[in-house]
C-alpha cells in the first residue's frame, strides 16, 4: 500500500512517543522510534543482554515486540484517538537471520487500512541492512478510548 500520500489522521509525535514509552516494555527493551514518512515509521532496538536469548543472539520474541510496537504506534496515528483505540490482534514473524550485536532497525508500512482492521508489514534489518525478520501485524480498531 506504499504511497506518497500521508496515511496519518494526525502527524506522529515522536517526542510524545518517547514520553509514552517510559516505564513500559518499550523502554525496557530500548526500542526507539526514529523517523516518520508519509506512510511509514521507523525504529530501532539494541541487540544486547535485554533482547538476546541465552545463546547470544537476538530473541525472536524481542523482534516480535519491536514489530508489534511499531505497528501499534502506526495504527494509533491513523485513527481519531478521541473515538478509537487500536489493539494487537495477530502477529506473524519469520526469523531469517540471527543478529548478535549493534542494533536492529525496523520500518513499518501499511498493507491495508480498513475501518476496523489494519494490517502492517514490518521489515527488521541488522546494522549491515541484512534482513533479520519479516513480520505481519494485524491490529483491531476498537471504538472507545483508553484510560
Amino acid at each position: 500500500m506504499s504511497t506518497d500520500q500521508p496515511v496519518w489522521f494526525e502527524p506522529p509525535d515522536l517526542l510524545g512517543v518517547a514520553e509514552l514509552a517510559k516505564n513500559s516494555l518499550i523502554e525496557r527493551l530500548g526500542i526507539e522510534v526514529l523517523d516518520v514518512g508519509p506512510d511509514w515509521l521507523s525504529g530501532r532496538m539494541p541487540v544486547d543482554r535485554r533482547t538476546c536469548q541465552p545463546f547470544g543472539v537476538l530473541h525472536g520474541g524481542a523482534s516480535v515486540a519491536l514489530a508489534e510496537t511499531l505497528a501499534s504506534l502506526a495504527s494509533t496515528f491513523v485513527v481519531d484517538k478521541s473515538r478509537f483505540f487500536c489493539v494487537g490482534l495477530e502477529v506473524n514473524a519469520n526469523h531469517l537471520r540471527p543478529a548478535r550485536e549493534g542494533y536492529v532497525q525496523a520500518v513499518v508500512r501499511a498493507v491495508q487500512l480498513g475501518k476496523r482492521i489494519h494490517v502492517w508489514d514490518v521489515r527488521i534489518n541488522d546494522d549491515r541492512q541484512r534482513p533479520v525478520c519479516i513480520s505481519r501485524v494485524t491490529m483491531a480498531v476498537v471504538e472507545g478510548r483508553t484510560g
